[in-house]
Formats: C-alpha cells, sequence, structure tokens
C-alpha cells in the first residue's frame, strides 16, 4: 500500500545570503520536477566544507540553503519517476552535472564546467524538505539517520581509494582521523592496505579510530609539542611510506607530510584547504624520488558502492556521529565543528 503525505507549502530551512551570514527562516517547500523525488530530510550531516562555505573558502553561490550530506524519506514524487515509492529511505548524491561541457563529453563528470551540488550552489538539507533528481538517490536499508548522514562523506572517501589505487601490500600513513578519514581508512585497510597507521591528535577522535579498529597503529601527536612523535615516527619507519594522506586540512601538516613518503611512493592531498594557503615543496625531492603528489576532491556515482561496505558494516560508522541538533541550533552545531568539541555534528529532524 503506497504511503500518502501531507506535505505543507512552507518549512524551516537555514539561508545563506552572503558569507557569515545565515538566518533559520521560513521558505516555500519545493515542488519535484518530472525527473525529481522531494524528500523529507531526517538527517544532515556538516562537515568541515560547511565551514568553510560560511567562511568563504569554499566556492557557493549564495542566497543558499546549505547542507550537502543528507539523507530522509521520498514523500512525493514527479510524474516521470520510476523505481520509487513514497516512505522509501533514501540518502542523496548532492551533484547536478551539465552533461554537454567539454569533461562532460569526455566523461570526466567531476570537472564539469557547470557543476553544481545542493547545499552549495543549490538548496540542500538544512531543511525540512529538498527536491533532488530520482537518479541521485539511493535506497537504504540498516543505517541508522545518523549513520546515513556519513554517506556523502563515506563516498568521497572511497573516490579517494580510486585515486589512490594502493597495491597490495602498502604501507600508509593517514594524518588525520576525522570523519572521512575514519572511512579512508578502513577502505586502505582492506583493499591493499598492510599496514595503516594512524596519526593524529589524542583525544576522541584517535580513541574513536581505535574502537572501529580502523588502523593497524596509531600515533597519538601532542597538541602543544608533536617534535618527539614526528621523530619516534620517522625512526620505526626509516624507509617512510608507500602512501602518506593528508587528511586534516592544514597546509603545514602537508610540508612535513613529504617528509615521510617512500621512494617512489604518494603523497595525497586530502583535506580542505584555505584558498590562500601555499606550501614550500622540494621540486628536487619530487623529481629525484619519483614522487607522485595526488589531489582527492568530492566524488561522481561513489554512492551505490559505498552503501555496499557500509550496508554489510564491512565499514562501520558507529559513534561518528557524536553531535545532533535540531534545524533552530544550526548555529551552535557550527560552532561544536568550527571548535572541534565533536566527531561530527548532524541536523536531525523528527
Amino acid at each position: 500500500m503506497t504511503n500518502e503525505y501531507i506535505i505543507p507549502t512552507q518549512m524551516k530551512a537555514v539561508l545563506y545570503t552572503k558569507v557569515k551570514e545565515f538566518s533559520i527562516t521560513t521558505i516555500p517547500v519545493p515542488i519535484p520536477k518530472p525527473d525529481e523525488v522531494l524528500v523529507k530530510v531526517k538527517s544532515c550531516g556538516i562537515c568541515g566544507t560547511d565551514l568553510h562555505i560560511h567562511n568563504g573558502d569554499f566556492d557557493s553561490r549564495m542566497p543558499v540553503v546549505t547542507g550537502h550530506e543528507t539523507s530522509g524519506v521520498i514523500v512525493a514524487k514527479g510524474s516521470e519517476v520510476t523505481g520509487f515509492e513514497l516512505g522509501d529511505r533514501v540518502t542523496a548524491d548532492n551533484s547536478e552535472l551539465c552533461g554537454y561541457c567539454h569533461y562532460c563529453r569526455n566523461g570526466k563528470l567531476l570537472y564539469c564546467e557547470n557543476f553544481a551540488a545542493h547545499g552549495v550552489h543549490l538548496n540542500g538539507g538544512f531543511a525540512e524538505y529538498c527536491a533532488f533528481p530520482a537518479a541521485k538517490v539511493f535506497k537504504i536499508t540498516n543505517l541508522s539517520w545518523e549513520e546515513a548522514a556519513l554517506v556523502e562523506s563515506a563516498a568521497c572517501a572511497l573516490h579517494g581509494m580510486d585515486r589512490i589505487r594502493p597495491e597490495v601490500g602498502t604501507t600508509i600513513l593517514l594524518i588525520g582521523a576525522g570523519p572521512t578519514g575514519l572511512v579512508l581508512a578502513q577502505l586502505l585497510k582492506q583493499n591493499g592496505g598492510a599496514e595503516v597507521v594512524i596519526a593524529s591528535h589524542e583525544g576522541p577522535k584517535l580513541d574513536l579510530a581505535k574502537k572501529l579498529n580502523a588502523g593497524d597503529k596509531y600515533v597519538a601527536l601532542s597538541r602543544s609539542n608533536q617534535e618527539a612523535q614526528w621523530e619516534k615516527l620517522k625512526a620505526d619507519y626509516p624507509y617512510g611510506f608507500d602512501v602518506v594522506v593528508e587528511a586534516t586540512g592544514a597546509h603545514k601538516l602537508l610540508e612535513k607530510a613529504i617528509d615521510y613518503v617512500a621512494r617512489g611512493g604518494k603523497l595525497v592531498y586530502y583535506g580542505v584547504y584555505e584558498k590562500s594557503a601555499l606550501i614550500n615543496v622540494s621540486p628536487s625531492r619530487i623529481f629525484g624520488d619519483e614522487i607522485t603528489i595526488v589531489g582527492s576532491f568530492s566524488e561522481m556515482w561513489n554512492l551505490p558502492r559505498i552503501l555496499k561496505y557500509m550496508e554489510s558494516g564491512k565499514v562501520n560508522v558507529k559513534g561518528i556521529v557524536t553531535n545532533c541538533y535540531p534545524i533552530e541550533k544550526f548555529g551552535e552545531a557550527l560552532d561544536a565543528v568550527r571548535n572541534k568539541t565533536c566527531i561530527k555534528a548532524a541536523i536531525t529532524f523528527d
């Protein structure tokens, strides 16, 4: 029996009008186009990108309703939508592509010149309802709404795997134990990583990494003076690591990270860095040691694959979302991300 939903005409949403200026306001509920579904939002994760959007360090198109990690229930669908029923639990891929630019026509979809993302350029999930193309939502079964808030960031981790492509037997250093880093560590460990070492500040994130069994070894970095830990890591691994992933977004760590890359190894830029950030890198070192520098940004059509890992429990995300807030407390949630008083925050709805 098909569910029927009473859909209001107005909804609460987090609306940014300019950088650093948002309000919790009332706007019209979107009406889905023929190829779209209307999702009643149940959870939407907050990540570092949302903070960068707030600060103006990440390109966005305002005014916009932010929130790009959206999951919920389908409550209406367009006339052309098939394969979904009202009441289906889904999670959304936030991207929409033009299909006709140079990169789209060459199959390089992530680089679409007219790339638009819900929560960045198009209205997103920090609202009671959000409309998505039916082609970009995927059914979920075993995940809680808090776990579902991690699907998009976990898909980004899977894209990181595609970029890294570790060989079987690889030694890996992952710097940072944030939400997407914890997923990437698990994927690396299961797909080629013979030894995955996680280096992160001592505290809740590293404790959770151990609880999730995300790595093989752990380096607790002091928040005051880390030099002793870095020196010991160098002594323990004098030849370095085949792959070093910098996942904190702290550009100063990139300068340090290359010192731990083995000859012939890879250095992966995985964090979101400030636009103005610059680093000093020795071209002679990259040339002589044949170091490959790899960037990993966002994801494209990776949700089906990552859901297989998450639904089966092979990638465990339990406990990563530590703080849930109603939409009225979005500012408080953003502060928790900014001040690092949570591992992962999410806006949730009843």
